[in-house]
């Protein structure tokens, strides 16, 4: 399967991933596979994993995106 990182939590050590049909799974840390472990700056990043019951398993990234940054407000 496909989707996106909505957010994850390096402290807590889990997150969300929004699949392509809609859907929100949880994935905890040790659902990634080595080396492909998210930050929590990393909403958006295109992401394919494998479903067991309502969690994302053996999550991997697809490519990484440059982090966003904050719009700067005029004054």
């Amino acid at each position: 399967m496909q989707g996106k990182l909505i957010w994850f939590n390096p402290d807590k050590r889990h997150g969300f991933i929004l699949t392509e049909d809609g859907e929100r799974l949880r994935v905890e840390e040790s659902g990634f596979e080595p080396g492909h472990l998210c930050g929590d700056r990393m909403a958006g990043t295109p992401l394919t994993f494998d479903r067991e019951d309502e969690r994302a398993v053996r999550v991997s990234v697809v490519s990484y995106s440059e982090p966003r940054r904050a719009r700067l407000r005029h004054r």
